[in-house]
């Protein structure tokens, strides 16, 4: 014999006069319905083919975002030097080489590759024994390197991306390469210059102003980015920057006049151009 209504607590007495009334036998009804669709459904759901369930790889989400252009250096939408080199500062690697040093600048992530750009005379002092790579989230890399120009005072090194973690490639940055951007600079343009530091880790800017896309320096026997700031020891091969952020040049000397020279951007595209369609070649053989 069930429970009297009188004996039941208020918040189920209606409950019990459903049960044992007509909308009670429907009640139990779908309930029982509902629970047999659930065992069902999450039987289903066991049973899908293998091929239904999609994972993306850490490796495939780099390549896409490389793809995307979503690890290039951001440039600002108005100029700002101080503000720029908070994003550009993540493109500058240090080059050490024994007691020497140099800086560099990641030029392109590949799938299977970073490519770091530097001077040619940096890589005087390059020997794959006792050199390295320093990226400013703070890894030491082994690099190899990939080629120098016979004409320009640029080389390229390479870092094999299977000494990094997939998450620590998604948190470089390649710097901002947009000849259209180069070709209408003006005289008088505020500038910066940013390069390796002394000490392991400290990156060195000073704004600057700009004199000439390309004038003749003859202690470079050579066509040269030209203007007004300051560079020193150890920032040969960083980057001369515009106040949005792109890049414009690679920092080669300075003078005490507080006179500025690098290799012009279009020199720099020139020259991995070739030595891209060089290695190209030689992987068709």
């Amino acid at each position: 014999m069930g429970p009297k209504v009188a004996d039941v607590p208020v918040k189920e007495r209606c409950f019990l006069k459903m049960i044992r009334g007509r909308k009670g036998f429907h009640f139990i009804i779908l309930c029982l319905l509902l629970s047999s669709m659930q065992v069902q459904a999450a039987s289903y759901l066991q049973t899908l083919p293998p091929h239904l369930i999609q994972s993306v790889s850490e490796q495939e989400i780099y390549e896409g975002m490389i793809a995307l252009g979503m690890l290039e250096c951001p440039v600002l939408e108005k100029a700002d030097c101080a503000k720029a080199y908070e994003n550009v500062k993540n493109c500058i690697v240090r080059i050490g080489m024994g007691n020497a040093h140099g800086s560099g600048l990641i030029w392109k992530l590949e799938a299977d590759r970073v490519i770091v750009a530097t001077n040619k005379h940096v890589l005087d002092y390059w020997q794959e024994e006792d050199s390295y790579l320093y990226f400013p989230q703070g890894y030491y890399m082994d690099a190899e390197l990939v080629g120098v120009s016979d004409e320009y005072d640029v080389g390229f090194l390479a870092v094999d991306n299977g000494q990094f973690a997939y998450r620590e490639l998604e948190q470089l940055r390649s710097v901002s390469v947009h000849l259209p951007v180069y070709e209408q600079l003006v005289q008088g343009e505020e500038i910066f210059c940013v390069g390796a530091g002394p000490e392991v880790g400290e990156l060195l800017f000073y704004e600057a102003q700009l004199e000439e896309t390309r004038r003749y320096i003859a202690d470079f026997d050579a066509y040269m980015l030209y203007g007004y700031g300051f560079a020193r020891t150890g920032m040969s091969g960083g980057g001369i920057f515009d106040g949005y952020g792109n890049l414009i040049g690679m920092v080669t000397g300075g003078t005490l006049q507080n006179e500025i020279a690098g290799v012009p951007l279009t020199d720099l595209v020139k020259v991995y151009e070739g030595i891209a369609l060089s290695q190209a070649k030689l992987g068709d053989r």
